[in-house]
């Protein structure tokens, strides 16, 4: 199994937004980086699990845990002019954007702001993504040691 932390605005889709949809599950759709896509697309596996994380809000941070719950598939999204996330450029037939979708595993118990996890930066959590100097990505890779400790702030 392997550990992602997946983010998103909660003014658009937060983890109250997963636990009020059908069966705690939704495909997480809009991806228009090329590296995150990647992730999703190559690297991602039924059965991982996921921190979602509350970005671009007054207090950004871990909110919850998900599970991928598919493969990754073409994003639909892509493909619709009327959709926010559309991109003229992809072809259904040669899709650019993919997604999959995610089931909420649980909330937690608090939000863990990002100022607690850069306190830990240089140590506990030296070299994870989320916390390099402009890192923008939406999906990153999260270590074992990195999950189990951030798990630990509880």
């Amino acid at each position: 199994m392997s550990y992602w932390l997946m983010k998103s605005e909660p003014g658009e889709f937060g983890i109250d937004d997963l636990i009020a949809s059908p069966g705690r599950r939704t495909y997480w759709d809009g991806v228009r980086n090329y590296q995150a896509r990647n992730f999703m697309r190559n690297d991602m596996q039924p059965g991982d699990q996921a921190f979602f994380y509350h970005s671009s809000c007054p207090q950004p941070g871990v909110a919850g845990i998900v599970r991928v719950a598919c493969e990754a598939y073409p994003d639909h999204t892509a493909f619709d002019p009327t959709d926010k996330h559309y991109d003229p450029g992809s072809d259904p037939d040669n899709p650019r954007w993919f997604m999959v979708d995610i089931e909420l595993e649980r909330k937690l118990d608090r939000l863990i702001p990002l100022a607690e996890l850069r306190a830990f930066a240089s140590d506990r959590l030296d070299g994870m993504l989320l916390l390099r100097r402009g890192n923008r990505l939406s999906i990153t890779p999260v270590s074992e040691d990195h999950w189990n400790f951030i798990l630990s702030l509880e």
